[in-house]
């Protein structure tokens, strides 16, 4: 029945190179975001589609986060904000190899905890690239990002190896609200084909 299904958009933000690609195309299982290690690859928003159980998750991969300097700068942010605004829930990733070696937090997501303290929607922190960090330093971290900014709930995920994968999705999978899905149901991406072939294409170029 329509009315046990749910659907609904969960935007991922982080600073540039925390892993936003890698974790969409790992949630989904598919390459539909680009992953490239030069910063900044990510130009539009690339979503993804999970459908599991009664539940269909559209990912918006926005632009890494970061203090803009020039006027595509301020655009890109811009964009990656704008995609945020009309999603259902939020997602920030957090590069833990990169946040957890310091006592403060970095100066993006310094930034962008900010601007998503005045969000009024479920917020997650994930914290990616846990396979790389001792655990000790992993509860250090979730205890300064809560500190900073009070998250409905903090994951501890591997990107590159699945671990903490399957938690994060089923706690997603109840924050979407109920409804009709989007997209049929073996439709990973809402890129047409030719769009995703292109990406990809970038990517190998860069």
């Amino acid at each position: 029945k329509l009315s046990e299904t749910r659907c609904g958009f969960v935007a991922i933000v982080g600073a540039p190179n925390a892993g936003k690609s890698t974790l969409v195309n790992a949630l989904v299982g598919e390459k539909v975001a680009i992953v490239t290690r030069k910063a900044q690859t990510t130009r539009s928003t690339v979503r993804g589609v999970l459908t599991r159980g009664q539940a269909q998750i559209v990912f918006v991969d926005t632009p890494g986060l970061f203090a803009p300097k020039r006027r595509l700068d301020r655009a890109m942010v811009a964009s990656a904000w704008g995609a945020a605004a009309n999603a259902d829930a939020l997602m920030l990733l957090i590069d833990a190899r990169k946040e957890a070696g310091d006592s403060s937090l970095t100066e993006d997501t310094q930034s962008i905890l900010g601007t998503l303290s005045e969000a009024r929607k479920p917020k997650l922190a994930v914290l990616n690239k846990i396979d790389l960090v001792e655990r000790p330093k992993l509860l250090e971290l979730t205890a300064r990002l809560n500190a900073a900014l009070a998250f409905d709930e903090t994951f501890m995920v591997s990107a590159t190896t699945g671990d903490g994968l399957d938690r994060l999705i089923d706690r997603l999978a109840t924050i979407i609200p109920a409804g009709p899905w989007l997209y049929p149901e073996d439709q990973i991406a809402e890129a047409p084909i030719r769009s995703l072939a292109a990406e990809i294409t970038r990517e190998k170029l860069i």
